[in-house]
């Protein structure tokens, strides 16, 4: 973990700020040489070192084997999550950018691609995708989200925009996941910080994979549905799947 990650967290008396957090991961994993392709690792879910041996030890899980429909991030790290789960025969769903679209989500289904390859990059995802709405999807039985940092408790801090929990609160208010879905991220050594604060809103970790090991948080938080006094006019006016459940 980052040599300095302790410094406002000593004991775990005083948790870290999570944007003090994401500065120093990002920071450290750019200057240990851990970081990959895209660079610079700052403002994104940072693509690192050892991603393809955490998706590996993920799909060793008995999450990830009972699971048959999952969500996934289009992040880079995820990457070999999302190549893993279509070889395995699993439903994958992926939010559309931002979540602006009328159909906010997009199925890939593994017995109608031929590329799997192909179909899980960014740009694949979106032309092999198939648009769906939130009242298509099925109960999800596996969320893998992207993280910059966590913690062992299941705290997680993503890059700031608070995407991945909304997300996770508008799948929770059709009772597409609950508080017995799994929900996993994968990440670098170096991404494990002591302490990290959380929100009411936060979709707390319950797998927390990296290339060596399997954290399993003994107790974690998460939102029911949706908590309509965090969202602005702007955010909601700006997504179709908000502003058609508030009109």
């Amino acid at each position: 973990m980052p040599a300095d990650s302790t410094d406002d967290a000593a004991d775990g008396d005083v948790a870290l700020p999570k944007e003090i957090a994401r500065e120093r991961v990002w920071d450290d994993l750019e200057e240990s040489g851990v970081a990959r392709f895209p660079f610079p690792p700052h403002g994104r879910i940072p693509n690192v070192a050892g991603a393809s041996d955490a998706a590996a030890r993920l799909a060793t899980q008995p999450e990830w084997q009972d699971a048959e429909t999952v969500k996934a991030n289009p992040d880079a790290p995820q990457l070999p999550v999302r190549r893993r789960a279509l070889r395995d025969g699993k439903r994958l769903y992926v939010a559309a950018p931002r979540l602006r679209a009328d159909e906010p989500f997009l199925a890939l289904d593994p017995t109608e691609i031929d590329d799997y390859d192909a179909a899980t990059t960014v740009s694949g995802i979106a032309e092999y995708g198939t648009p769906v709405t939130v009242d298509e999807l099925p109960e999800l039985d596996l969320i893998v989200s992207g993280s910059v940092a966590v913690d062992e408790s299941g705290n997680r801090a993503g890059k700031g925009a608070g995407y991945s929990d909304l997300e996770y609160a508008i799948l929770a208010e059709d009772g597409l996941v609950d508080e017995t879905t799994p929900v996993a991220t994968t990440v670098h050594e170096r991404q494990v910080v002591d302490g990290l604060s959380s929100d009411d809103h936060d979709v707390g970790l319950s797998v927390i994979v990296t290339a060596e090991r399997v954290v399993r948080p003994a107790a974690v938080s998460r939102p029911t549905g949706l908590d309509w006094e965090r969202l602005s006019d702007e955010r909601v006016e700006a997504m179709p799947v908000l502003s058609r459940r508030k009109s």
